[in-house]
This record gives C-alpha cells, sequence and structure tokens, in this order.
C-alpha cells in the first residue's frame, strides 16, 4: 500500500508540512480524552514515534470509531491525514481516516513501558518492538554498514568464507558437528562412521574464518570476513554465545605495527559512523542504559591508544595492590578483572597489550626471537576489556610446523593452510573482532544475549 515512511517525515518535515500524507505502523501508546485523543505510531522506520491527533469534534463517527479501535498498544494500523508542525514533537499528523490492519488483544505482552531484560528474553519473537531494541537494532545496522564502508574504502576485498568446514582453526575442540547420519548410527570405527557421511570426512560449523582468510589475502592482498561463527563451549556468561558474528581482515605485507595502526583507526572509524548517525539512538542509551557512555565513546574518538608489553603489565598488576581473585604470574592469561584494571583505572584509556608468552597463544602466531613470546596483541578497551585479538602471522614454514608438531596437531588435515608457507609466503597479519561484544561497547547493553534477534547459548535454542 502507498505510504510515507515516517523517517522521511521527520527528515523532510518542511517539505510535508501542510500536506496530506498516508502513514502505516503500530500503535506504540495511546491516550485518550472527552474532546482528543492521541496514538504514537512507529513503523521501523525511524526510533521517533509519529503522534497520531484524533480531534473528536471534526472527525467523523466513523474515524472516531477506528480511532478508538486502535488504543490497544501493538494494534497496526494505516493513517491519512495533514501532517502539521509542533514545536514539542517535530511534527504531528492531523487525522483525517484510519483503517486497523491488525487488532491486538489483551494478551499482548508487551502492555508496559518498561520491561526487564529477563523478561523480553522469553518472547524474543516480540521484543523487537520494544523501544530499547528497536535502538539496538538500529546501532547494530549502522555498526555493520560502517564495518563494510570502512573496509571497501580502504581497498579491502569482501571473502565469503565458509561455514562447514573440516578445520577447526585453533585446535581447540569446541566445534559443532555436522552430520546427515541417523541418531542411531552403529559403525565400528570412528573412520567408517565419516566415511558414510555426507562429506566422507568429519564436518563441523566454523570457529573462524582466518585460516582460509589467511589464503584468500595470498592472491588478494587485503581482504575481510564478516559471518557467523560458532562455538560449542559451556560459557553460559553474559559476554558468550554458541553462535556469534565475526570480523576478520588479513592484511598482506603488514607486520604487527601494521596491524595494530589498522586496527586502531578501524575501531574509530566504526564507532564514529556510529556517533553520526544514530545520535537518538545513543542518547536513549546514555539516559536508559550505560550513563556516561556517550562521554565513553568521544573519550575512544579523542585517545592515542596506549601500547604495553605483555611482561610490562604482569608488572604493572603485581605492583598493583590490587586483591585480583585470579593470581597474576608471567605465563598467566590475562582476566577481565587484570584487564579492566589496566584500562580503566591504570592508563585509563584503550591499551594494546603486546607479546604475549607463546604458550597461551595459537599455534599460527610469529615467533619472536626472545623463544618465548610471539607478536600478538590484545586491543582491551575501558569499560569491557578485550575487544580485538590481533597478530602477525608466522610465514617460516619450518617454525609453523615445529609449533603444531608440539601441540599434537594432524599436519596433513592443515596440507593446504602450509602451502600458503611453501609457495611464495610472506609477511602477513589480521585480527578478529567479535561484532556482538563490539556492539555491547558502543551501546551499554550489558548481556550478549540482547545483542540478536535469537540468542542461541548453552541449553538455549
Amino acid at each position: 500500500m502507498k505510504h510515507t515512511d515516517i523517517r522521511e517525515l521527520f527528515a523532510h518535515t518542511d517539505g510535508y508540512a501542510d500536506t496530506t500524507v498516508t502513514v502505516c505502523g503500530w500503535v506504540r501508546t495511546a491516550r485518550d480524552s472527552k474532546n482528543v485523543a492521541f496514538l504514537e505510531v512507529n513503523d521501523g522506520t525511524s526510533f521517533r514515534n509519529l503522534q497520531i491527533v484524533v480531534d473528536k469534534s471534526r472527525s467523523s463517527e466513523e474515524t472516531v470509531r477506528e480511532a478508538m479501535d486502535a488504543m490497544a498498544v501493538g494494534t497496526s494500523l494505516t493513517a491519512t491525514g495533514r501532517l502539521v508542525t509542533s514545536e514539542r514533537n517535530g511534527c504531528e499528523l492531523e487525522l483525517e481516516t484510519l483503517t486497523v490492519l491488525g487488532k491486538c488483544p489483551a494478551e499482548y505482552p508487551l502492555q508496559k513501558k518498561r520491561h526487564t531484560q529477563e523478561f523480553l528474553r522469553t518472547i524474543p519473537h516480540l521484543r523487537i518492538r520494544t523501544r530499547y531494541f528497536e535502538a539496538v537494532f538500529a546501532v547494530r545496522d549502522q555498526l555493520a554498514q560502517a564495518v563494510h564502508a570502512y573496509f571497501h574504502s580502504h581497498g579491502y576485498r569482501y571473502v565469503h568464507a565458509p561455514i562447514i568446514t573440516g578445520s577447526d582453526c585453533e585446535g581447540a575442540g569446541e566445534m559443532f558437528r555436522v552430520t546427515t547420519q541417523p541418531w542411531n548410527a552403529s559403525y565400528e570405527s570412528e573412520e567408517a562412521y565419516y566415511a558414510d557421511d555426507f562429506f566422507g570426512k568429519k564436518a563441523g560449523l566454523t570457529v573462524s574464518a582466518q585460516l582460509e582468510g589467511e589464503m584468500a589475502a595470498m592472491g588478494l592482498g587485503r581482504i575481510y570476513t564478516f559471518g557467523p561463527t560458532f562455538r560449542a563451549e559451556h560459557s553460559n556468561t553474559t559476554r558468550h554465545l554458541a553462535e556469534f558474528w565475526q570480523i576478520e581482515p588479513e592484511v598482506c605485507f603488514a607486520d604487527i605495527d601494521d596491524i595494530i595502526g589498522i586496527a586502531e583507526e578501524f575501531i574509530k572509524s566504526i564507532i564514529k559512523s556510529v556517533m553520526e548517525n544514530c545520535p537518538d539512538e545513543l542518547a536513549f542509551f546514555d539516559q536508559w542504559v550505560e550513563k556516561g557512555l556517550i562521554d565513553k565513546l568521544n573519550h575512544v574518538l579523542n585517545s592515542d591508544f596506549g601500547r604495553v608489553d605483555y611482561t610490562d603489565a604482569i608488572e604493572i598488576l603485581q605492583k598493583s595492590g590490587k586483591d585480583f581473585k585470579y593470581p597474576v604470574s608471567w605465563g598467566c592469561d590475562l582476566q577481565t578483572e587484570h584487564e579492566r584494571y589496566l584500562t580503566d583505572e591504570y592508563f585509563a584509556k584503550p591499551l594494546f597489550v603486546v607479546n604475549y608468552p607463546k604458550d597461551i597463544k595459537a599455534f599460527y602466531m610469529k615467533q619472536n626471537p626472545d623463544g618465548k613470546t610471539v607478536a600478538a596483541t590484545d586491543l582491551l578497551v575501558p569499560g569491557i576489556g578485550e575487544i580485538i585479538g590481533c597478530s602477525e602471522r608466522e610465514a617460516d614454514l619450518e617454525k609453523l610446523t615445529a609449533a603444531m608438531t608440539a601441540r599434537n596437531m594432524p599436519l596433513d588435515a592443515y596440507e593446504q593452510y602450509l602451502d600458503t608457507r611453501r609457495f611464495g609466503t610472506v609477511p602477513h597479519s589480521g585480527f578478529g573482532l567479535g561484532f556482538d561484544r563490539m556492539l555491547m561497547y558502543v551501546t551499554g547493553v550489558g548481556n550478549i544475549r540482547d545483542t540478536l534477534l535469537f540468542p542461541r547459548t548453552v541449553g538455549t535454542l
């Protein structure tokens, strides 16, 4: 049906003022009095609601009757009337005719203005209609657009890596298995079982597109992947999902210093894009979700990110006088409490921690001359901790195979990956950014389950 988006009316009020327009949408709030009624309607194109004014003394009985039928929150409608400017609301619609498209009965669960997030997680199919989630998904959309815009403007090729794969990227053993075998399949051996499966071998959902991304970069120079990844780990926390979205650029002829510079520029670029394009949504989050959110994001934009060697970071933590839950010693993996101290208190800005012990990092990271550390870095940000994992990749075939052998990894399963080091290897680097965690950071949302339409977590599908 022909209608005008509410976003257009707010963006070009002067052009539509004193003209007849038709809008469609859902009733968000409604109030009635003896002579006038008000309906606030949203069509999903704007964070702002359009107020429809029903003047009962000037409207026909049929129009008033239809308007009264539309007073229930959640009702969908189409309305036609004259658009007028409003000092308070920007613009309003003086109703002429209204048609209810879909009635909403009293058992509609979103009658109240405020609901707990715990309750809303029980109705993910409806929670998108709340103001909170309208804002979340508006920012999610803009953040995704900003990701593509940054890489496109810097000459990267967007590569679609496979979702079904035979490779457990980091050998962590947390893959979801993909199979067409019946649930009660009986075989004498694991080899026979998989030989009869769809691919003739063991397959799973990807935990990372990095290895395929490295192969693509060896021909295209600079690439990025941006897609769903899957981890079958039993981490029932506010920061873990079984299905999440990952951004993974890979850059040839780049060392650890180069990729650190790219990561900082990238983070600032996408935050700036959201701040410029979603001011109403960020103002909402700043008021209702995280006080000081906008100041926090501006602080990131205006800061030169810090840099500290892992060994120095351990010394800072040991001398902090803090009673950490997890003890600090050289060789330990930094916990969130350690990361938060470094970023929130000691450095008070985003921070790259570089040169981690090789034993706590992945096999593919470039080994430093000291024989103990690798050219790896995590970007830590105030308020959340780690947000990017980044490294220069090991380009030396002998060193790479030695690291894999030390971890008891089957070299034959990585034969194609090793070929990138056999044939024209080059220095190259990349990073991984969890898109959903980045969305948490720019919105202040405290639980990663509230960043997706239908979050997949352990025990929940």
